[in-house]
């Protein structure tokens, strides 16, 4: 059964912006349907011009690129209210795959609709523009970890991101979230290597700051990990969602 925006379980959530009666209702024409994709299974294809783009209703994937190589490079991570296809809109075909990391739910919209957005209902066009800008932001937050943290100070920084991202959206309970990705998609991420990941995360375990285990993470001392990170132990930051 198709989830209606009015009684969607995110919208409610503290991380999202409210929308006003005249936008639920304005989403609720603009949705198209909803799609159940299996863990494991691929939501976007990387030079894929897909006819849709979603909104995360339920489930956590990974963005990835592939190298000539053959090799897989974990872009970053998506979650409950994210969401994927934008590339494909803006530029014809996707950038990057996306592929569930657990079974997902969906909200569809067709890519060709978006224009109404901009034409019909500028707030929301601007919360698109937002989304975007997030994302740009994301990436500069990556590269500089990447280049200026080390191992302990990445993996402190990516756990207690993605754990304030799924409280932020009532999943697990305080001083734990479920993590489904496994430790090469971490290691992917982070650019280290899997024995590196490893260590490193026995460590975080051996400090008492975070263990990531049975596809769980638990953070018993959020301010403890963010001091290791070199960030600010804040909530997620309010965001819009389509």
């Amino acid at each position: 059964m198709k989830t209606h925006c009015r009684a969607c379980p995110l919208r409610t959530r503290p991380l999202f912006v409210p929308l006003t009666e005249d936008e639920i209702a304005f989403m609720e024409r603009l949705k198209d349907d909803e799609r159940t994709v299996e863990r494991g299974r691929i939501v976007l294809h990387e030079g894929e011009s897909s006819p849709n783009v979603y909104t995360v209703l339920r489930g956590m994937g990974t963005r990835s690129k592939m190298l000539a190589t053959g090799q897989r490079q974990v872009i970053n991570f998506v979650f409950p209210g994210d969401f994927v296809g934008l590339q494909s809109s803006l530029m014809g075909e996707m950038k990057h795959s996306v592929e569930a990391s657990t079974d997902m739910v969906l909200c569809t919209f067709r890519r060709a609709d978006l224009w109404t957005l901009f034409n019909a209902h500028p707030a929301r066009a601007y919360d698109l523009t937002w989304i975007a800008a997030v994302e740009e932001h994301f990436l500069g937050e990556t590269i500089a970890t990447l280049g200026q943290r080390d191992a302990m100070q990445r993996m402190a920084w990516a756990l207690l991101r993605m754990y304030r991202r799924l409280r932020a959206v009532d999943l697990g309970a305080d001083g734990w979230v479920p993590l489904p990705f496994r430790q090469l998609d971490l290691a992917d991420a982070l650019g280290l290597s899997l024995v590196h990941t490893n260590k490193t995360l026995g460590r975080l375990r051996q400090l008492g700051l975070a263990r990531l285990a049975g596809g769980r993470l638990t953070i018993p001392d959020r301010q403890a990990l963010a001091d290791l990170a070199q960030v600010e132990a804040e909530p997620a930051e309010t965001r819009p969602i389509l």
